[in-house]
């Protein structure tokens, strides 16, 4: 409930305790002094004039996930290199669909592919995690970086033998897919901690922005706004990316 509408509210009661109190006083003791209906009626205008002088709320909407590129944009060297790689996977299933390859050597170099590919991803996350470690804007949560890099390292070496691996040309079908999955699935969930990592000084650097603007509620959106009053609701998404980067400074 905003403070209008909370205001309106406390107005409209005190009109109806009217309404009923002095019927019932003047049918019990025969009257109210001229000095209590004025008093009275005070209390009424001084809360008309909260009202209306009351400001309204200040609200404000960030897009997380385009803030998010503050992280990706720190690393966009290894992020140019997943989406070659990526490049490569569409061009090698394009080939294969217009019969220029054969359906065993496709599935030989989309083995490969996708495995050099979720070595660039990893190679992304943990660019990013060094960067982070390395920037004194991550200090509160320097330790827990630390952490989960240790915590990486594992996986960083059975990816590099998985590429290996198929880069010789000679792997077991199933073996490789029962490796694969297990190194992406370790992944998935060191990607996951470290979006919740970047995620929190997401919501650090947008409650600083908020409190230097006076906002009073700043929501987040996923998907594009339709309508918005800008005179109402204003996108600090830029100012919390400008926040954001100067953590990695």
């Amino acid at each position: 409930m905003s403070k209008t509408s909370l205001i309106v509210g406390v107005v409209a009661l005190v009109i109806a305790v009217v309404a009923v109190v002095i019927p019932f006083v003047l049918s019990t003791s025969g009257g109210v002094s001229e000095d209590e209906i004025t008093a009275l009626q005070t209390k009424i205008n001084t809360l008309e004039n909260k009202i209306q002088s009351a400001s309204p709320l200040k609200i404000a909407y960030l897009n997380a996930e385009e803030a998010f590129k503050v992280f990706t944009d720190a690393v966009k060297d290894l992020r140019q290199k997943a989406l070659d790689k990526q490049a490569q996977i569409v061009k090698l299933q394009q080939d294969f669909l217009a019969s220029k390859i054969s359906k065993e050597d496709y599935q030989t170099r989309y083995n490969q592919l996708q495995v050099e590919l979720l070595q660039a991803q990893l190679n992304i996350d943990i660019g990013t995690i060094n960067k982070m470690i390395a920037s004194p804007g991550f200090a509160d949560i320097q330790s827990d970086l630390e952490r989960l890099k240790d915590e990486a390292q594992p996986l960083v070496d059975e990816v590099n033998k998985l590429v290996q691996t198929v880069q010789t040309g000679v792997v077991d079908p199933q073996e490789f897919q029962s490796r694969y999955a297990q190194v992406k699935s370790a992944f998935t969930k060191l990607d996951q901690l470290l979006t919740q990592a970047a995620t929190s000084k997401i919501v650090e650097a947008a409650n600083k922005v908020a409190v230097q603007n006076g906002y009073d509620l700043v929501l987040r959106v996923k998907n594009v706004i339709i309508y918005r009053n800008s005179a109402k609701l204003t996108d600090i998404t830029d100012q919390v990316k400008h926040e954001l980067s100067t953590y990695f400074k």
